[in-house]
């Protein structure tokens, strides 16, 4: 399998571009020093070609956002028939889209916070504050605010708006921010996550020291067991394939809830997945190995 070419999709055209050319980067190294043939291609609009030129055998998909996290991509590796990494073409269009992940978590009885959609032109609705104000389909959270009262929602909706024509207003859960990893079915440890600013935030991301990652988390064995079942319901309702990320909110009564589900989790080295993945011992490398060998299996 390790003689099989295999393209690490990168870049893209997404608001999340540069963090995914971090982790496209970083899975090329790990694929490279494990002795696989892959390379590193900065994904345009001619992909098609290159793909075809290149003679890519397999693909590992580090695309975060539009057009990698949301069965675009997905659906080119199809029709030229390249396997390739986590989820499929719908269910990664699902999971993408946050109202669409949240009415089926709603279908599948795994709680999640209230909510309502508003498509650009339409009129306001009635609103119970504090809220999430959201771009539907956007991650690391662009274009993302939290609103307390209505003298601050007008310019939440109109930033949300600036990223997509569909805005999601959720319901704000005051807590502790965890995350579990499923890798190839299985869930690793939940996370917690503790912003120094208090909200996770793009900053809060993607620059050392300004997060605190707890690994596993401090918290008791029911709540963990929980949150990593929610994971697996949530996964399996997308029908989702390799890894994906679930994040959640508790509230102050240690009521989990599931904000989103990522199905291209960031790789970089401040990332959750692969700090979770190094808490049961698999390292950086090991867990790169096990995200593509799916691919190159089929």
């Amino acid at each position: 399998m390790k003689g099989k070419k295999i393209a690490v999709l990168m870049g893209g055209m997404s608001a999340e571009r540069e963090i995914s050319i971090k982790s496209g980067k970083a899975v090329e190294k790990a694929l490279k020093d494990k002795g696989y043939n892959a390379v590193a291609i900065d994904v345009g609009k001619d992909i098609d070609k290159v793909l075809k030129d290149e003679k890519i055998e397999a693909a590992f998909i580090a695309m975060h956002g539009r057009y990698g996290e949301d069965g675009v991509i997905q659906g080119v590796l199809e029709s030229l028939g390249i396997p390739y990494t986590g989820s499929g073409v719908m269910s990664s269009a699902m999971a993408m889209d946050k109202a669409f992940t949240k009415k089926v978590l709603v279908m599948r009885n795994i709680r999640t916070p209230d909510f309502d959609v508003i498509e650009k032109g339409e009129s306001l609705k009635e609103v119970n504050y504090p809220v999430i104000v959201k771009p539907v389909n956007e991650g690391s959270t662009i274009g993302i605010s939290i609103v307390k009262d209505a003298d601050k929602m007008e310019e939440a909706v109109k930033t949300a708006f600036e990223y997509d024509d569909t805005v999601l207003i959720e319901a704000y859960i005051k807590g502790r921010e965890f995350t579990v990893s499923v890798l190839n079915g299985e869930a690793l440890p939940v996370l917690e996550v503790k912003p120094k600013s208090g909200f996770y935030d793009f900053e809060s991301k993607y620059n050392k020291g300004m997060t605190e990652y707890i690994v596993p988390a401090e918290i008791d064995e029911g709540l963990a067991s929980e949150m990593q079942s929610m994971a697996l319901d949530s996964y399996k309702a997308l029908d989702c394939k390799g890894v994906a990320r679930v994040d959640f909110m508790a509230d102050s009564e240690s009521t989990p809830y599931v904000i989103e589900v990522n199905t291209v989790p960031g790789m970089t080295e401040l990332s959750l997945l692969p700090m979770a993945a190094g808490a049961v011992g698999i390292s950086y490398e090991e867990l790169v190995e096990k995200i593509i060998k799916p691919a190159l299996a089929g």
